[in-house]
């Protein structure tokens, strides 16, 4: 295998809407995997929405698997796709939340997680903050580093991963645009490190806060190599060459939802 055909879900969940995010994901995998998707990577909170608390609450957030993120395992496994899969956790230990992202291997086993460090005041003060950060191993890239949006706030976490061996950057993000919008952090964390990173960001309206025109990249040394934005729910797709680390366009394959 030279190259790896990446898809980045750019959704628009519904606050608190479990029901209507659940068929919006599964479908948007299928439909990925249907266009020669291998990996299939998610923004943060895709599946609850990123102000859900008010109005949804923390009863459902169990020790993971629940029976959704089970059948999604099983259509992993069914469609042969790796799924990065933003989705919060209860520690069956501890009782605490967390808004981890999980990485689905193509046979349907979780291969590992990330429970976002740096999280916020407000909306995510369901969320204990994550205390570690270590590469998975995830075929056919090898050691991934996994990001939460604000965790690429600073240098300081992704340096860590690039420490620990990490040779690709994964981030799921609800990061819009505006006075708070990303100002160059992701590419400042590709730079120090040396690694590609990949953020799979989200559009669409919240409860309190506007997505539409946020952007999904890949960033490589510094420079964005490709930029996705859509005011709907869409996926993009781009080519990634396993050998130069890099994506062939700056214009990912669109494919509306």
């Amino acid at each position: 295998m030279s190259t790896l055909r990446i898809a980045f879900l750019h959704l628009a969940p519904c606050p608190g809407d479990l029901t209507y995010n659940r068929q919006l994901i599964a479908h948007a995998v299928t439909t990925a995997a249907a266009h020669g998707a291998e990996w299939i990577l998610t923004p943060e909170l895709c599946v609850c929405g990123y102000d859900f608390l008010d109005t949804l609450g923390t009863a459902w957030i169990v020790p993971p698997p629940d029976a959704w993120m089970t059948s999604l395992c099983q259509r992993a496994a069914q469609l042969a796709v790796t799924i990065f899969l933003s989705h919060p956790e209860q520690d069956s230990t501890t009782g605490k939340y967390y808004n981890t992202l999980f990485v689905i291997a193509s046979d349907g086993r979780i291969l590992g997680t990330h429970r976002k460090i740096h999280t916020l005041s407000g909306a995510e003060r369901w969320s204990s903050p994550g205390e570690t950060a270590e590469p998975v191993l995830v075929p056919p890239v090898g050691q991934v580093g996994m990001l939460i949006c604000a965790d690429a706030y600073t240098t300081k976490i992704a340096t860590h991963l690039k420490a620990q061996g990490a040779q690709l950057l994964v981030s799921a993000a609800a990061w819009g645009p505006g006075i708070h919008g990303p100002e160059g952090e992701w590419e400042r964390c590709s730079l120090e490190t040396g690694l590609p990173l990949l953020v799979c960001n989200r559009t669409g309206l919240d409860l309190k806060l506007g997505f539409i025109g946020a952007e999904s990249v890949v960033v490589k040394d510094g420079q964005r190599l490709c930029t996705f934005t859509s005011p709907r729910s869409a996926l993009g797709l781009i080519e990634w060459d396993l050998a130069m680390q890099t994506c062939g366009t700056r214009e990912p394959q669109r494919v509306d939802l």
